[in-house]
């Protein structure tokens, strides 16, 4: 039974680190909109996006937004290239946007779609690796992200 548990836990634990994620914009040329692929946080130093074709890295002391909301925020709506079916999806979505400065000092943004069984342990994690606190679009939005 004690084996079962410690199994369980460590699948759970290796879930956490690693979740699915659609990139649905942001300013990440290498990225096209609408890939799917994993984010991943069990690196103490980078937040890791890998899709099948590529990957991006952030450095979490780069980090200086981390927002999550039902829909992308304005402010970030010019440096995100949303895809169209995106815009004309019914279905509520989770989005987790993630600021950063690049290696040049660059403002940049990775806007995610995060399945809604992730959001809450994503957030945590970023909170702790970054310093940081998540801003919260609405009050909906902070009840979905804390649950």
């Amino acid at each position: 039974m004690f084996q079962h548990t410690v199994v369980a836990t460590f699948l759970f634990l290796l879930l956490l680190a690693q979740s699915h994620a659609d990139y649905v914009g942001g300013t990440v040329p290498t990225l096209p909109s609408g890939v799917g692929g994993s984010v991943e946080m069990s690196d103490d130093r980078y937040l890791a996006f890998y899709s099948k074709d590529t990957q991006v890295r952030v450095p979490y002391d780069h980090i200086n937004l981390i927002e999550y909301g039902q829909k992308v925020d304005r402010r970030l709506m010019m440096a995100a290239v949303l895809s169209p079916v995106f815009l004309l999806a019914k279905t509520r979505k989770h989005f987790l946007t993630v600021g950063y400065t690049d290696e040049n000092g660059h403002q940049q943004a990775l806007v995610f779609r995060v399945d809604k069984n992730a959001i809450r342990a994503m957030l945590v994690s970023l909170e702790a690796r970054t310093g940081l606190k998540v801003e919260y679009q609405d009050p909906e939005a902070r009840k979905a992200g804390k649950g």
